[in-house]
């Protein structure tokens, strides 16, 4: 496993997009419409970790910041569960790959992911 995504609060995705592309010149890698939602990422020219920006400030701490991506969606799972994380929900098929939110024994919320 990896740490692929940090979530990062933007009061829009387009005042987000403006200071990390322009201001920061961090490269769009995502951009996905989904509904009445959107997935956008950005990564550092050196590389790293994605930040995917995330809108709103209705409870922040709620919402899923980090994310794990994996290989193997099967066996991973297995492993966070087997070291008391649990699993919010039952893994789903996304346009972006496989997905299903779970939390680690300190109550933190993460997305384990299986790109497609």
């Amino acid at each position: 496993m990896k740490v692929a995504a940090v979530a990062i609060m933007v009061p829009s995705w387009e005042e987000g997009l403006t200071f990390y592309t322009r201001g920061l010149g961090f490269e769009v890698v995502e951009d996905v419409a989904q509904g009445s939602k959107r997935w956008v990422a950005v990564r550092a020219p050196g590389g790293g970790p994605r930040l995917v920006l995330a809108v709103g400030t209705d409870r922040p701490m709620a919402r899923v910041a980090r994310f794990l991506e994996t290989d193997d969606w099967d066996r991973d799972a297995g492993r966070i569960e087997g070291a008391g994380g649990r699993f919010e929900e039952a893994p789903r098929d996304e346009p972006y790959g496989r997905v299903a939110v779970w939390r680690d024994p300190f109550g933190n919320r993460w997305d384990l992911v299986a790109p497609r």
